[in-house]
């Protein structure tokens, strides 16, 4: 029930003040049933976006739980049963394709009597098929887009929602759709694209493993220096295109610096990992923040990695590469994505593999590492760009063998998200989007016995629909052996 007494609610629910009823859980599905086979990973990423709604809301007054069914390797009952035994007011759950049965089947189980919020890339990108899901039925709002605000004020009022924008329910009595509106047009940017640099720092209290103890003994944390992309890359859901009413917006270096004493300071951390797509990802934001992290001295006491854009990265100055290193730079992560400049035309990513190549070399040559993301099986892919692929993976660990920095390559199956443009192609070509959608999980490492697998576990799902011209089984043979060297170099160095 809820209103149910906060001493009895489970220790894997985190961030929630003991003593109050509970008005809000958020719950982060996990990525496949891990009752029907356990998690093999030992580290999942936090879920940030989350943590920013339920520090929000906290501050707003109101009391907040968080449940990371995948960091804790939680089948799909054993959630639910947490969550009913929570009480909430609200639940409220990050929708992705890839975990959206499960999720869905997560809602079907709560207790009559909890509101449900959703959010997250798949209610934006197919809302309608949400809010027709009968697994949905208690629905009480989909919010399209970033959430902070909203979710705040429907928890104030659960009436508000018919004035805030973006926020959408199904009228049961009626079947039809519904959507707020927010009538004065100045606050409308307000709901939809916050100020981060006006938001409240994140509590880490909603976030299970972050700080963290990596392997070398560092304290390391996850942030977020912007919001929004924009590239336009066909296969991914935050294209620019499919996005128009985002607005991006890039923390100043002031604010991630503020965080970054609080988290030093007060948790002891001294790696940062920063997640999102755009802290390497234009000249615009490189520039002035080296310049505060070496007026900080950032590199004289911790590390940082990032998400960089290879096009970007290629056309700074050796002398600015020398700053990066300098500020504290451990590694960058590139989406590569092929070895073939023909696959990767046909995914707008503005890059070629010789670009690849280039800027891998002049940040290793410096002592940064890099961690190339690769996509194989991307529709249109033959036979042989994917030979170029493994190609380009083996030419990279090359560069790696003679230089001071490292390479370590992840590769995924290609598997369409709706949303992205290339989605739209497919359904045009005449894919089945109820067939583009069956995501499930494939078991790489022989039910753990593959050491060299464990780490790859967690990604490892698919549609089960050949998109490329390699068969499934030889594509997959392929990402095993590019896991099985990068797994064989990875422990070579260790040792």
């Amino acid at each position: 029930m809820p209103d149910q007494p906060l001493s009895a609610i489970p220790d894997r629910i985190v961030g929630a003040a003991a003593g109050r009823p509970l008005d809000l859980l958020l719950i982060n599905a996990p990525l496949r049933d891990y009752s029907l086979r356990p998690r093999l990973t030992d580290y999942t990423l936090p879920v940030i976006g989350m943590g920013y709604i339920a520090t929000y809301a906290k501050l707003a007054g109101h009391n907040v739980g968080l449940l990371d069914a995948e960091a804790h390797g939680l089948g799909v009952e054993e959630t639910i049963q947490l969550a009913n035994a929570a009480g909430p007011r609200w639940c409220g759950l990050n929708l992705l394709a890839p975990t959206y049965e499960l999720s869905a089947r997560i809602a079907a189980g709560l207790n009559e009597d909890i509101r449900l919020i959703v959010g997250g890339h798949h209610a934006k990108a197919a809302p309608e098929s949400v809010l027709v899901d009968p697994r949905m039925s208690r629905l009480t709002a989909l919010v399209v887009g970033e959430g902070e605000t909203r979710v705040a004020a429907l928890l104030d009022d659960p009436a508000r929602r018919a004035e805030l924008p973006g926020v959408m329910w199904r009228d049961r009595l009626l079947g039809t759709t519904a959507e707020g509106i927010e009538h004065d047009p100045a606050r409308v940017g307000h709901w939809l694209s916050p100020d981060i640099n006006g938001l409240p720092m994140l509590d880490r209290a909603f976030l299970p493993q972050d700080p963290y103890l990596a392997g070398d003994g560092r304290r390391e944390a996850n942030m977020v220096g912007a919001r929004g992309c924009p590239y336009d890359c066909w296969f991914c859901g935050a294209a620019v295109s499919k996005n128009p009413d985002l607005t991006i917006r890039t923390r100043t270096p002031e604010n991630i610096l503020t965080e970054m004493h609080q988290l030093a300071d007060g948790q002891g951390v001294s790696a940062f990992r920063f997640v999102d797509d755009l802290f390497l990802g234009a000249r615009r934001i490189i520039h002035p923040m080296m310049d505060a992290f070496t007026a900080d001295r950032v590199g004289e006491r911790w590390v940082w990695d990032a998400t960089g854009r290879i096009n970007v990265l290629d056309r700074e100055s050796d002398a600015m590469l020398d700053i990066l290193a300098r500020s504290g730079m451990r590694e960058v992560a590139l989406g590569i994505e092929s070895g073939s400049d023909r696959v990767l035309a046909e995914m707008d990513k503005r890059i070629t593999a010789g670009m690849t190549l280039r800027v891998a070399e002049r940040l290793m040559r410096r002592g940064v590492n890099v961690k190339g993301y690769f996509i194989l099986g991307y529709p249109g892919e033959e036979p042989e760009d994917l030979a170029a692929t493994l190609d380009h993976v083996n030419r990279l660990w090359e560069l790696a063998d003679r230089l001071p920095g490292s390479f370590r390559a992840s590769a995924f199956e290609f598997r369409p998200y709706p949303g992205s443009p290339v989605w739209d192609k497919l359904v045009t070509d005449g894919h089945d989007p109820v067939a583009m959608t069956a995501y499930a999980d494939v078991d790489l490492t022989d039910e753990g016995a593959d050491e060299a697998m464990r780490q790859r576990d967690e990604f490892a799902f698919s549609v089960g629909i050949q998109f490329a011209g390699t068969p499934l089984p030889e594509l997959r043979a392929a990402l095993a052996r590019i896991a099985r060297e990068q797994h064989a170099r990875t422990a070579a160095v260790a040792s």
